[in-house]
């Protein structure tokens, strides 16, 4: 049993900052490691992305593109994975499968915005599923094994 007063941390868990410019034995003495003269031995130096005073490559190259900062991310599952983790028993076809029950199972890591049901693979087995979103094609295959979709949240008016 461990005692309070016999805590520590683990060995290298805790890094030790080199203290610069503290004499000669310290191997980081006079020039703290900046070697002597010129501008990277000086205080408030920027040379990555200077290429000698031609143009720099991020100013050469276009903007292209944006990233939408309101898009949803979903966390994605095909129906054959579906059907895979039904036939290994994983799953239970019987009861709803909704987001949590496929995390849980580890069919999907993070959820995010909600689970998305896509189309690839082939589904046999009749199950119910909750999902954020869903495309009309896993929408159709599962109908067609005499299961049924619900769809929650924004992706449901686009099916």
């Amino acid at each position: 049993m461990t005692k309070l007063n016999d805590l520590r941390d683990n060995e290298g868990a805790r890094y030790k900052f080199k203290r610069i410019g503290r004499g000669i034995g310290s191997g980081k003495g006079k020039t703290s490691g900046r070697g002597v003269k010129g501008q990277g031995s000086r205080t408030g130096v920027a040379l990555q992305g200077f290429e000698g005073g031609q143009m720099p490559i991020y100013r050469r190259l276009p903007k292209r593109g944006f990233k939408n900062i309101n898009a949803k991310e979903f966390a994605v599952i095909n129906l054959g994975k579906l059907q895979a983790a039904i036939d290994a028993g994983k799953l239970n076809a019987a009861e709803t499968i909704t987001a949590d029950i496929l995390a849980a199972a580890g069919l999907v890591g993070k959820i995010g915005d909600g689970v998305r049901l896509l189309g690839r693979g082939e589904l046999t087995a009749k199950v119910t599923i909750e999902v954020a979103g869903a495309s009309e094609a896993a929408v159709a295959a599962v109908e067609k094994a005499g299961g049924s979709v619900k769809v929650s949240g924004a992706e449901a008016a686009q099916g």
